[in-house]
């Protein structure tokens, strides 16, 4: 089986593949003080929670925006799973060009998403045989709000990066010392009648509007037609308030890695 790895800011996600099968799907809160012998144990204990162990993964792939805990994380796999991880990185054959200057400036979950999505989704919106392939715009609600647009072709083209939903009410607390920390969770109504309705207004039908923005603007620079794909934390919770995305995919950045690992070690 195959251990892929995804590590961001917030949430480490990881998934074990049997072929193209997805066994099961875990989650961690990241940590950026992790050693290579902690991260080891919570592995194990997460894989053992779904009836799995180290001696069923066979190779491992792993995509990381938090530097400090990259080298833990192989060594642990390395030491106690026996396996040397594809870790993504400049080099890697990804089968997409990347026009973002510089190149390795791109955060690797930006180019694991866009090669899955690309993978998956880049087929007439209408399913109609023989058209050309579309373009794809990724949006991954995760620290950071990201839009990410891929070619046709593939090219990966670049993208936008804005304050993820939780970074702006965490701000808002902090500056704001009458205001009150509040959930992020779509009220009755727009217009607030209380404090905590008002910001939780403010919260979430601002990223709404700031989705139906930047997606405007971005499909307004393509001559091509794209399809929206959202991923990441809130992206079912924003996805039905929307036109202007087309579909969700909650294993996107599992699913590319799979891929990327299946390309280069086959």
């Amino acid at each position: 089986m195959l251990l892929a790895v995804d590590v961001g800011n917030s949430n480490t996600s990881i998934g074990v593949f049997e072929g193209d099968r997805m066994c099961c799907e875990l989650r961690l809160a990241t940590h950026r003080d992790w050693t290579r012998d902690e991260f080891a144990i919570k592995l194990e204990r997460a894989l053992a929670l779904q009836g799995l162990c180290f001696e069923g993964i066979h190779d491992g792939v792993l995509a990381s925006v938090v530097p400090p805990v990259t080298e833990p994380i192989v060594a642990a796999l390395a030491r106690y799973v026996g396996v040397e991880a594809l870790v993504v990185g400049p080099g890697l054959d990804t089968g997409m060009p990347v026009l973002y200057e510089p190149p390795r400036d791109v955060g690797a979950d930006r180019i694991v998403a866009a090669i899955a999505a690309h993978e998956r989704y880049a087929t007439p919106a209408d399913g109609s045989a023989g058209a050309a392939t579309v373009g794809i715009i990724i949006v991954d609600f995760g620290t950071a709000t990201t839009f990410d647009v891929v070619s046709p072709t593939p090219e990966y083209l670049g993208g936008v990066i804005s304050p993820g939903v939780g970074i702006s009410a965490d701000a808002l607390f902090k500056r704001a010392a009458k205001l009150p920390r509040v959930d992020v969770a779509k009220p009755a109504a727009v217009i607030g009648r209380n404090t905590v309705t008002a910001i939780q207004s403010g919260l979430f039908y601002g990223y709404v509007g700031l989705v139906e923005g930047m997606l405007g603007r971005i499909r307004g620079e393509l001559p091509w037609t794209a399809r929206v794909v959202a991923t990441g934390g809130l992206a079912r919770k924003i996805a039905p308030e929307t036109a202007a995305i087309d579909v969700v995919d909650d294993n996107l950045m599992l699913d590319g890695l799979r891929l990327l690992h299946r390309r280069n070690r086959g």
